[in-house]
């Protein structure tokens, strides 16, 4: 794949978390750099790809949940990534055709791939908006939201496997909190975060290591940190879970939590 000559931002030579993620999903839009930093996390902590597609099975496992039971019909996944099978939007338009969904990414790439992610059923819409987690106020003032949500609607709130790449303890609250006061009752969010709490404490202390050399743009929150990005939320059964706990398909072969090193957790806002 080469669309860095066409579009700027694009970097080639630097992995990104989002064509990373597309690589260890199976996906072909990424670069040698993303392909080596996957590898290079894989050699290191072999079962992060299987962290991966249980994310990304949790996504579309809440997504349902929200369509097709909790009723919501509008969706704002932040931190989209790249386009792959059932998208938020694929998954609850399935169920309820008329959901209206805002994808919203930072990586100029996820722009290139934008029309795969807008294909919409005729009685909703999808759009997508490039902006930055980091600048939630940014997101909730863009007038493409405000064209396709209607705020004073519930709204599910989809933080899947993003929230980890604001580094800082205790950085990530307030930006969900933001986010969150900016909904209204009846809303619900949906949020993953990669964690350090099943590992071994050498692979602790080797993570960490990781994270201070620049080699991982992941900082991992323990159960009680995330938990805490839930405070004042109604946690749908069975709360706070590995992502391959949260409501699994009937008969699935759930992977030993030591294997995900992901929460999950399904709030709503009352």
């Amino acid at each position: 794949m080469d669309t860095s000559a066409a579009t700027p931002g694009i970097d080639p030579t630097k992995a990104h978390p989002a064509r990373r993620y597309n690589y260890w999903l199976g996906g072909k839009d990424n670069f040698a750099a993303d392909r080596a930093s996957g590898d290079e996390l894989e050699r290191l902590f072999p079962k992060v790809r299987l962290g991966a597609l249980a994310n990304r099975a949790l996504l579309q496992r809440a997504t349902r949940f929200l369509a097709a039971e909790a009723g919501i019909r509008q969706f704002l996944d932040i931190g989209t990534g790249l386009p792959t099978a059932d998208n938020t939007h694929q998954v609850a338009q399935r169920h309820a055709p008329d959901s209206r969904i805002v994808y919203v990414d930072n990586d100029p790439l996820v722009m290139v791939h934008a029309r795969a992610l807008l294909d919409s059923s005729p009685e909703g819409r999808t759009a997508y908006i490039e902006a930055d987690l980091n600048d939630p106020d940014a997101i909730l003032d863009d007038r493409v939201l405000h064209e396709t949500l209607d705020l004073t609607q519930p709204v599910g709130l989809m933080l899947i496997a993003v929230l980890h790449f604001i580094h800082g303890h205790g950085a990530a609250r307030p930006i969900v909190r933001r986010l969150v006061d900016a909904l209204p009752p009846g809303s619900y969010l949906v949020a993953t975060h990669a964690t350090s709490d099943f590992g071994t404490p050498e692979q602790q202390a080797l993570y960490q290591q990781l994270v201070e050399q620049g080699k991982s743009d992941v900082w991992t929150r323990s159960r009680a940190e995330f938990t805490e990005l839930f405070e004042g939320l109604e946690l749908v059964e069975p709360g706070v879970v590995p992502a391959s706990e949260w409501r699994p398909e009937p008969g699935a072969d759930i992977p030993t939590t030591s294997d995900i090193n992901l929460w999950a957790a399904v709030g709503r806002k009352g």
